[in-house]
């Protein structure tokens, strides 16, 4: 191989390993932003479960209310 074209794969190399560093980094950072996203959504379905049970217990008082009018 010449010098030129031993250059040229070099080059292509360091372009492939900085690509594959920053996907590798990409990854990591999806992936943390998954697990955060996935906790989050647990907080807000108990939050959810809670204000459900809530209103359902308030609209049981008020149709009780309704029947003894």
């Amino acid at each position: 191989m010449e010098t030129a074209d031993l250059k040229l794969l070099e080059a292509k190399l360091d372009i492939l390993i900085s690509t594959c560093q920053r996907l590798t980094e990409e990854n990591k950072t999806l992936r943390e932003q998954q697990t955060n996203l996935m906790a989050e959504r647990e907080v807000l379905m108990e939050k959810n479960t809670v204000a459900r049970t809530r209103i359902e217990g308030m609209i049981a008082r008020l149709k009780a209310l309704e029947v003894d009018t």
